[in-house]
């Protein structure tokens, strides 16, 4: 259960950032036309106070956000939202808040590079794959897939981390697009440099080169089927550290939810999805690697102990 002063400390982050997006929205927004000109009233909640909503849901247990709302938000944290819609309401508003609570993870959520970092994707089922022929909120969206568990019918999410177990940055594909698309890793690296630890199953030497133009060095391991290949020692550790951006997937998707089958609408998805990274990003405790970085006064090249 999150604690009041978590969400105190959230709502303020979420603030600080809403009030700089505010100010460069109206910097870049179209002038009213002075026949019809348009009400720019406030709303009862501001746009921090949804966003923080959203983020803390994915804290607790609840998996019915109409639950958590109602008893939780409306009840037991009255006097932290003294000013509250109906629930009703606030469905309808929640979209309005989707593009400052993605623009929200840039700066306050995602981590940075230092060279170092693991990517993997995760499956995000939608609907049971013997419902499949009845999909009616995903119809047309959503496609049919194969992961570690078999198949199943909805979406991919590709993750990118660094050694603290912080998100650099996610992508959200189809089911039946490929890990190795060369447009979802230029994406994914966009702000990545250095080395790249996958999986076996970003294998080909076509993205090896591609993203090696770029400035990234992708490090896997070799199938039982390959030829044998020296590796340096240091990679061959760090890719026994790959553990680290699954044990950032199993949090996503147990402690903060991120998978779920019970969506009413898109919009419910796409309010969903950006919610969970965001919590996470917010837990006390993240799976990482230590390192111990030191520069000898002799030559000035640095070591790093593992």
């Amino acid at each position: 259960m999150i604690t009041e002063g978590k969400v105190i400390e959230i709502f303020c982050t979420a603030d600080d950032f809403c009030k700089e997006f505010e100010t460069g929205m109206a910097k870049n927004a179209l002038p009213s036309s002075p026949e019809a000109p348009k009400r720019r009233r406030k709303r009862m909640m501001s746009d921090a106070e949804v966003i923080t909503i959203l983020i803390c849901f994915h804290f607790n247990t609840y998996r019915n956000f109409k639950h958590y709302y109602l008893p939780c938000v409306c009840g037991q944290w009255r006097h932290l939202f003294p000013r509250t819609f109906s629930y009703n309401r606030f469905v309808e508003v929640m979209p309005s808040c989707l593009v400052a609570l993605t623009m929200f993870l840039q700066p306050a959520c995602f981590g940075e590079c230092i060279g170092i970092s693991f990517v993997d994707s995760t499956c995000i089922p939608v609907i049971h794959n013997r419902r499949q022929s009845g999909m009616n909120v995903f119809k047309g969206i959503a496609t049919k897939g194969k992961g570690t568990m078999g198949w199943y019918v909805g979406f991919r999410l590709h993750l990118l981390c660094n050694h603290r177990g912080g998100l650099i940055n996610f992508v959200l594909t189809r089911a039946n697009v490929d890990d190795r698309n060369e447009l979802v890793m230029d994406t994914l690296t966009d702000k990545a440099f250095g080395k790249l630890y996958a999986d076996k199953g970003y294998i080909p030497r076509s993205l090896f080169g591609h993203l090696r133009d770029s400035g990234v060095h992708i490090v896997t391991g070799l199938r039982s089927n390959m030829r044998q290949q020296l590796i340096p020692i240091y990679d061959k550790i760090m890719l026994r550290k790959r553990s680290i951006i699954e044990s950032v997937n199993d949090m996503l998707r147990n402690m903060a939810h991120l998978v779920h089958s019970r969506h009413r609408s898109v919009h419910n998805f796409l309010m969903n999805l950006p919610a969970a990274p965001g919590a996470y990003s917010f837990f006390s405790t993240k799976p990482g690697v230590n390192f111990d970085f030191e520069i000898p006064e002799t030559d000035g090249q640095l070591i790093i102990r593992i």
